[in-house]
Parts: structure tokens; C-alpha cells; sequence
């Protein structure tokens, strides 16, 4: 942790991100003045200019779209490839080069990006308590705010472990308020255990910061859109729980699947009655406006953690719309995604699938077909699972302002010397909200950043309680959910091969997280937590070729690079240098 990591404009710790706050959409919350002149003594004199450095801390939340050079993490996958050359994860994740300068962002930026998000977490929690109490503020008020903003803190401050955890495995944990002018290493150069780190630390923060945090009530109403409240802790508890118990984890975590169960089930029981599916006229749109409605004006009760951010337009989407609507292509979903979709029916395309959710490829392009279920690769879209039209756009779908994907070799969305052309044959319908693109691309929208919905807590618990006891009507229910409100007909427990084996169990669940959750940044993570990194990540990316009669063939689309050692991020090369902290394995 260098100078620069830790030192924050001006000694205050204001964000210097370009991220955009939400000060124009809901009351005063995160409404900001600059104050990178104040001292630090100044601004924990006054308790507006308290409340302004706390709420600053929330621009430390990041959006996962274009975050990485302008592409996303989970290109970084087998669910995706970018169209333009220049994108960070096609220069640096997908062939391996974890020090390539387009993955900056994502691989060196993050390190500082969070310390300096924890370092004020810090500070807010070393100084608010001798803030003076604003005359026109109750003692009642002021002991409340005080509380809140301090467990929020802490909630943070966790999260951004947690995060780095992800990345960088157990790090110097620093809750002190270090002195940017001084020895900045004494003491936080040893690397703590993953029990020390997630255990005895990020799930013990969750846990106890979570009865000071704002009730459901006061967290969903408007002016609070975004804020910190009881439900996100106890959710993103459950989360760290379920990857604690997951095979990468579970021998140093001593996190057991019975614990995982026992944390979305205790989030079902206490949040369950405010936080559902999102449901609506059909199963596609349902899904569609699972993500893109926001809870504050859009009624949408999935929602759990999320980034509040401010309607964006044509500029926040041009970079992953298809180059025949103006676009530049960008985040392009694999075949192999499309193959993890099941039928409309229920029923599976295909009669394997392996540890990753993917359908076995055995070497080729194409699983082994499931002929019991109709699928047709000449028909390939038809009759499919309506979560892939909702994510996905494909040859013949209408989309933008009277548009229909073309994508046959020199029509409209694939034309003939276009660099960002889709590689794939396939471009991205999820996210991008097509509102924007009426009236000449003027139009806009909302499109916050999700952390949790409540579609995880149930896929951990199905997931958990597999692992527990195999095949069970806890697991079949979850799944259901899920796959109905997407419009999916079939139940679960229908399926012979999956109430047989907890193992086909297994395997499926995994492939329906990723369905799911596509472009969510979870493939990224669940693959490694799984310990099925190498094998997911390494594999050849597929898309399909569309000839002008309509015939459609499979291709590779990209080959991969993924070693062990990628598991984790390198420790920035600037901070070993300096500091001499040990290194992660094979870097």
C-alpha cells in the first residue's frame, strides 16, 4: 500500500472516480459538494460535511458494464467474447497475460480502488463520534444517524475485502487510519488465512453491523434509493457463506454446507415477505425487467443490493449494441452460453453436462443431442428457455428502431470489413435497455448495477441444500421458481436423470446460475469457487456462421488461455516491489 493508495484528495478521501452519483434523481442522498479543500479536521467538525465524505464512499460501488477498457468481466469467460480488438479482456484475460495494460482496471486498478474505499470506511468510523451534533438535530436523530452511517461503514468497508478477497485472496486487513505522510507498512505486510480474513473478519462485520443499518422500511424509500439496509447484509452474508462451503474453500473456511443452507434460508424467512421474483405479463419480459427496473419507481421487489446510478442514453450503450444499429458490437455471447439454455418444456437439448454446467463437447463443436427434446440444431433458437431471448440477440430478432439482427456475412450486422462485427454470430440483449434506442437513439433510461437478487438466495439455497442431501423438494422448489417465472413449463422433478444423482444435481444447478446470472459478473467467480476454472476458462470459444440461405454452422470463435496460477490476480507488481508482501502462487 503505497502513498498513493492510501493518500485521498486533500487528506478527505473524496472519490476522484469518474462514476456517476445519483444526486439528481432522489433527494439528498449522495448530494455532494466538493470539498477536496477541507482538511480533515474540518470536515469532521460539521456534520453535513460528515454526512457528504460518508455518502461519497457509496461511488466506491462499482458498475460492472465496460468497467474493464470497455469490456466486461464476464467476456472474460466461456459466456462471451468481445467484438473489438482493443478491449481489456481480449488483451489481457483471454490470452493470459495478467500484466497486459488493457486489463489495468481490473487487474491492478481494483487493489488501489478499494483500499482507498476502505481507508475512508476508516476514517468515518475512527471520527464519527465526535462529530458535534447539528443544533436543528434531535438527540434521537443524531444517535441514529450516527448509527447508521457507522454500520454502513462497516458494511462497506466489508464488501470491499470481499471484493479484494475475490481477486487477490486474503490481504492485509488495515483499520486503522494510516498516516499517508508515515511508515505506512508497519504491521500490514503479513497475509491473514481465508478463516482470519472472510471468517473471523467480513462475516463478522455482516453480522454485526447489520442490526444498525437502516430497517427495509426506511431503505426502500425513495430519498434512501441505494442505501445501505438490514436485508443487504444478510445477503451478501449468505453469498460469502455459500462460497465459504464451496470446494475451494471449505477446508481452510471450516464453513459447512449445512451453515450455507441455514444463511439463505434465514434470509428467506426474515426478508422473504418484501423480496421476490419480479413478475410480469410473460417470462421474457418478466426476466428482462428483473434487471432493468429499478425498486424505487419500477416496483421491482427482486432487487436486493445494488449501484443507484442516474438514467443513462445512447453513450453508455454504443460500445455493446450491434454495429447494423450504429454499435460498436462489443460484449458478444458464445454459443456455448446459448447451449446452457434448456427447452421451453423443461426438458434438456442435450444428454450431458459437466462439473462447469456446460453441455459436454467431448472435442467437438456440438453436444451430443438430447432427440427426446425437440431441439433441431438447423432451428437451434426455436422452442428454447425464454431467458435466451431476453438476454440475447440472435439471426431474425427485431430489435432497435425497425431493426431485425442480420448477421449473414456482409448484411447489416455483419458487414464485410467491419472490425467489430460480432466473432460470434450473436450479440447482447441483457442490460442494454431498448428504449434508448427510439427516436434516433435519443431516447434514455435507468440501468443500475446489481449486486444480489432474490433469484440468488434461492439458487444458494438449492445449491446448499444439494450438497446437503442430494435430489430434494427443498432444491426442486427453488429451481421451479425460477425456471417459471421465467416461463419455462417443466418441473424440475420431471427430470429422471437429475432426481437420480445428486451429481447430475449438481452439475445442473451450475449450469442454471449461469444461465441465470449471464453477464452478472457471477460465471467469473463461481467457476473458481467450484475449482473449475481451468477447465471452464480454458476451453475454446464457439459461435455460429449464418449463410444466406439460413443454414447455420458452428465455428471457434476464439481460443483461451487459463493456467492455475490465474485463480487469483497478481499482487500489483509496484506493491511487491515496495513493500516485499508475498506474492500469490505462480506469480
Amino acid at each position: 500500500m503505497n502513498k498513493v493508495l492510501l493518500y485521498i484528495i486533500g487528506v478527505l478521501g473524496m472519490s476522484a472516480l469518474t462514476l456517476t452519483s445519483c444526486e439528481d434523481m432522489f433527494g439528498d442522498f449522495l448530494d455532494k459538494q466538493p470539498s477536496n479543500e477541507l482538511t480533515e479536521e474540518q470536515v469532521f467538525s460539521d456534520w453535513e460535511t460528515t454526512r457528504q465524505f460518508h455518502f461519497d464512499t457509496y461511488n466506491f460501488l462499482r458498475h460492472g458494464a465496460r468497467r474493464i477498457n470497455r469490456s466486461w468481466l464476464d467476456a472474460a469467460t466461456d459466456l462471451a467474447e468481445t467484438s473489438y480488438a482493443s478491449a481489456g479482456v481480449r488483451t489481457s484475460f483471454n490470452i493470459g497475460n495478467y500484466y497486459g495494460g488493457g486489463g489495468y482496471n481490473e487487474l491492478v486498478a481494483t487493489w488501489e480502488h478499494y483500499y482507498r474505499g476502505i481507508r475512508k470506511c476508516n476514517m468515518l468510523l475512527n471520527r464519527i463520534e465526535n462529530v458535534p451534533q447539528p443544533v436543528d438535530l434531535s438527540d434521537e436523530k443524531y444517535a441514529i444517524d450516527k448509527l447508521n452511517y457507522s454500520s454502513e461503514a462497516r458494511f462497506l468497508r466489508a464488501y470491499f475485502y470481499w471484493e479484494m478477497f475475490l481477486r487477490y485472496g486474503p490481504i492485509p486487513i488495515v483499520t486503522d487510519v494510516l498516516d499517508p505522510e508515515g511508515d505506512l507498512l508497519t504491521g500490514y505486510t503479513t497475509r491473514p488465512t481465508t478463516k482470519e480474513y472472510v471468517v473471523d473478519f467480513v462475516l463478522t462485520e455482516l453480522s454485526e453491523c447489520e442490526a444498525g443499518l437502516l430497517s427495509y422500511d426506511d431503505g426502500f424509500k425513495s430519498a434512501n434509493a441505494g442505501r445501505i439496509s438490514m436485508p443487504m447484509a444478510r445477503a451478501l452474508y449468505s453469498r460469502i457463506m455459500l462460497y465459504m462451503a464451496s470446494d475451494r474453500y471449505s477446508s481452510e473456511s471450516g464453513i459447512t454446507w449445512d451453515e450455507a443452507a441455514y444463511a439463505a434460508k434465514s434470509f428467506m424467512d426474515d426478508y422473504g415477505t418484501n423480496y421476490g421474483l419480479f413478475q410480469d405479463a410473460d417470462g421474457k419480459t418478466a426476466y428482462t425487467n428483473s434487471i432493468l427496473r429499478t425498486p424505487y419507481s419500477g416496483q421491482n421487489n427482486e432487487v436486493i443490493f445494488y449501484r443507484n446510478d442516474g438514467t443513462i442514453g445512447w453513450g453508455s450503450i454504443s460500445d455493446d449494441t450491434p454495429v447494423g444499429e450504429g454499435g460498436n458490437g462489443g460484449l458478444c455471447p458464445s454459443q456455448n452460453l446459448i447451449d446452457m439454455y434448456d427447452m421451453v418444456d423443461g426438458s434438456s437439448p442435450f444428454t450431458t453436462y459437466d462439473e462447469t454446467g456446460a453441455p459436454v463437447y467431448n472435442g467437438t463443436s456440438t453436444p451430443a443431442v438430447n432427440a427426446a427434446s425437440g431441439y433441431d440444431e438447423a432451428t437451434l433458437w426455436t422452442n428454447r428457455d425464454p431467458r435466451l431471448a431476453a438476454s440475447v440477440l440472435y439471426q431474425g430478432v427485431e430489435w432497435g428502431d425497425d431493426g431485425i439482427i442480420n448477421v449473414i456475412l456482409g448484411q447489416r450486422d455483419n458487414p464485410i470489413g467491419n472490425a467489430n462485427a460480432t466473432p460470434t454470430g450473436y450479440y447482447v440483449r441483457k442490460y442494454i435497455p431498448e428504449t434508448i434506442l427510439g427516436d434516433n437513439h435519443s431516447g434514455s433510461s435507468y440501468r443500475n448495477w446489481i449486486f444480489i437478487r432474490y433469484a440468488e438466495i434461492l439458487l444458494n439455497y438449492a445449491e446448499a441444500m444439494n450438497e446437503i442431501n442430494g435430489p430434494s423438494t427443498e432444491v426442486y422448489d427453488a429451481l421451479n421458481a425460477i425456471r417459471h417465472r421465467a416461463g419455462i413449463t417443466g418441473n424440475v422433478e420431471d427430470r429422471a436423470e437429475l432426481t437420480s444423482s445428486q451429481t447430475n444435481m449438481r452439475n445442473f444447478i451450475r449450469k442454471e446460475r449461469s444461465v441465470e446470472f449471464a453477464f452478472e459478473e457471477h460465471r467469473f467467480w463461481d467457476v473458481r469457487r467450484w475449482n473449475v476454472a481451468t477447465k471452464a476458462l480454458s476451453r475454446d470459444i464457439y459461435g455460429v456462421n449464418i449463410a444466406a440461405d439460413g443454414t447455420i454452422s458452428r465455428k471457434v470463435a476464439q481460443k483461451r488461455v487459463f493456467e492455475d496460477k490465474m485463480y487469483l490476480y497478481p499482487i500489483p507488481e509496484a506493491e511487491v516491489w515496495k513493500t516485499d508482501i508475498e506474492n500469490n502462487p505462480g506469480w
